[in-house]
Formats: C-alpha cells, structure tokens, sequence
C-alpha cells in the first residue's frame, strides 16, 4: 500500500521515519519495538530532537552575524524596505550557518523562527542603540541641534498638523498636541517610540526570515531515516 506525507502528500517509501520532501517525522508500526541502546526509539523524540535549538552555538552565529546588521539596518533606515529585508535575510542566514555547524538531520519551523528572534533581539537593539548614538553625536557633539529643531518644527506645524485636520481635530486639540509634541518631554517621547516600533517590526522579519531559513534548510536536505 502506498503511504503518503500528510503535510505535502508525497510518496514515502514505506519504513521510512521523515518525508523526503518535506521532512515532516513520519509516524511508523512495527509489531517489535525498535531497540537502540537498551531504550526503545519513540517517534516523538525525532519531533523533540528538531525542535531542540543548541544555544551556545547558535549565539555565537546570532552575535557574529546580528551586530553587524544591526549596524547596517541603522544606516539603511531601519523601518525602510532594505532596512527589513537585510534584518529577514541576515536571520535566514544564521539558521543556515547554524545547520552547517551543528549539522542536524532536520529542524523544525518553530525552531528556525526562535534563532531568527533571538538573531532579531540582537540586531534590533543594536540598531536601536546606533541610531540613538549617531543622533546624540549630531546634536551635541557635531553641533545639528539647530538642524533637528527645525526639522521636527517643519514637520509638526506642517504635516502632523495636516493630518489632525484631515482628521476632525478642532483648533484646541490641535494646539495642545503641537505644544505637546514641540515640548522637550514630547520630543523625546516620540523618538522613543519610533525607536519601540524599529524594534517590534525589526523582530517580525527576523522571525519570519528564521522560519523561512528553516524551510529551505528541510528543502535542501533528506533527513536520515
């Protein structure tokens, strides 16, 4: 009788513990128990095993690899199309260094998405903090205040108070959100939230990439039976 993976419906020859196609553990009979080293082999510790991350090993390529994007995601515009694609890309490339290194029969998404976050944690804030640095240089250091002031002036009487208007703000609402926002407290609350939001949207790619990496790693290879 012919079996078939009940995830992509492919052909798996019969005896065989993973998809060849997919990789998903294939869940086999056998009227004696398979021994191996005095303890019986369970299905469900294949699961256990690729689902398994080594973190040490995995740190150490998520440190190499994450700084320097983090870096670079800084200067790209982090919140930016290249920005999210390099933090995506760099996580894929992490589980694929990490595969290689460890060499593991088969991984699991969730597996490959919790590399990806941690590779995420790791760029985001150091995005974070390089963004903060580079901005604390320009204003003090490289003497930009007078630059940033009017900026955040231009785009709060102009934009912002734009869209409030677009919006049904009344002249009252309006003028306390700008003396909110022009107000130093104001100022730096926002630049705290943009920078919150680099952070979350960052670690949404970074996961997704280390899921993806993962898939491409299964597609790649025929886990052993």
């Amino acid at each position: 009788m012919e079996t078939t993976c009940s995830r992509c419906h492919q052909t798996v020859e019969t005896g065989a513990s993973f998809c060849p196609s997919c990789g998903l553990p294939q869940l086999t009979y056998s009227a004696e128990p398979a021994v191996e080293s005095g303890q019986p082999v369970r299905w469900d510790e294949a699961v256990r095993d690729a689902s398994a991350v080594a973190w040490r090993p995995a740190l150490q390529v998520a440190l190499a690899l994450g700084i320097p994007a983090g870096v670079l995601c800084s200067f790209l515009s982090p919140v930016g199309i290249f920005g999210l694609l390099l933090m995506g890309a760099t996580s894929i490339w992490v589980v694929s260094v990490y595969m290689r290194r460890q060499r593991p029969a088969w991984i699991t998404l969730g597996a490959g998405a919790r590399i990806g976050l941690v590779t995420g944690i790791i760029g985001s804030w150091t995005a974070a903090a390089t963004t903060g640095i580079t901005l604390f240089a320009m204003r003090f250091w490289f003497h930009g205040g007078q630059i940033f002031d009017n900026f955040w002036q231009g785009l709060v009487n102009q934009q912002l108070v734009q869209e409030w208007n677009t919006m049904g703000a009344d002249a009252k609402t309006t003028t306390m959100l700008k003396s909110m926002l022009l107000a130093p407290q104001g100022r730096a609350a926002w630049v705290l939230c943009a920078l919150a939001f680099l952070t979350a949207i960052l670690l949404l790619f970074a996961a997704a990439g280390g899921a993806l990496g993962a898939r491409i790693q299964v597609k790649r290879r025929r886990p052993q039976a």
